[in-house]
């Protein structure tokens, strides 16, 4: 008896279709017929589209389908796609590299996103927005720091924080006043018992007293 193994078998562009698919886009590719390739392929494209539902929500749903026979065929397909065909480059190129901010943090537990948030609040005008602002930022740093070292924390600690971060730019009015710890991190409620986790009551068999002898 000879066995067909995965391993055996030539490998697949788009594991996610399936060989069956496979099997047929190369079977496609043998029509001398136009007509009748251009048919096969709608026919595919259909039981692609079928097959990986989930891609109806990602935009130019059919476009994308298109592409995929085409990367599947290895660019060997002639058809009349409604779409312009793809340069094989575009799936082999390397993505470009993303720039990383490697700039230092002075309070790691408020992270960059806090600290730059300062440092554009620092140069806005003064006004009702401005002061806004920076109440919903010592705000999230109260948060931030609270869930990072699991303890109290005196508000006048934030605000200096915040004003050593700004270079001393931003002031904030004296006897500021933030949110209670407990408002901005909760304490976490009792998980609900997983079902069939929950004890069994075991009853226990009535016991009938004896009688007294006397």
């Amino acid at each position: 008896m000879i066995y067909d193994y995965n391993t055996q078998r030539s490998r697949m562009a788009l594991p996610e279709y399936g060989r069956n698919v496979q099997k047929m886009i190369n079977h496609i590719k043998t029509i001398e017929d136009r007509e009748e390739r251009n048919r096969a392929a709608r026919t595919i494209i259909q039981i692609m589209g079928n097959l990986n539902p989930h891609l109806r929500d990602v935009g130019d749903f059919k476009h994308k389908l298109w592409d995929h026979l085409a990367l599947i065929s290895n660019f060997e397909l002639d058809i009349d796609s409604p779409y312009p065909k793809p340069e094989p480059s575009k799936f082999t190129e390397k993505p470009k590299r993303v720039a990383y901010n490697q700039g230092p943090i002075r309070y790691m537990h408020y992270g960059r996103v806090i600290q730059d948030m300062i440092k554009s609040v620092s140069v806005m005008d003064d006004g009702a927005e401005k002061n806004y602002l920076i109440i919903m930022i010592l705000n999230q740093m109260k948060k931030s720091y609270l869930t990072w070292n699991k303890g109290q924390v005196a508000d006048e600690t934030i605000i200096l924080d915040m004003m050593e971060i700004s270079g001393g730019r931003l002031r904030v009015a004296e006897g500021t006043k933030l949110m209670e710890a407990r408002a901005l991190v909760p304490l976490q409620q009792k998980k609900a018992p997983m079902p069939g986790k929950q004890k069994k009551k075991i009853n226990k068999p009535f016991l009938r007293k004896k009688p007294k002898q006397y």
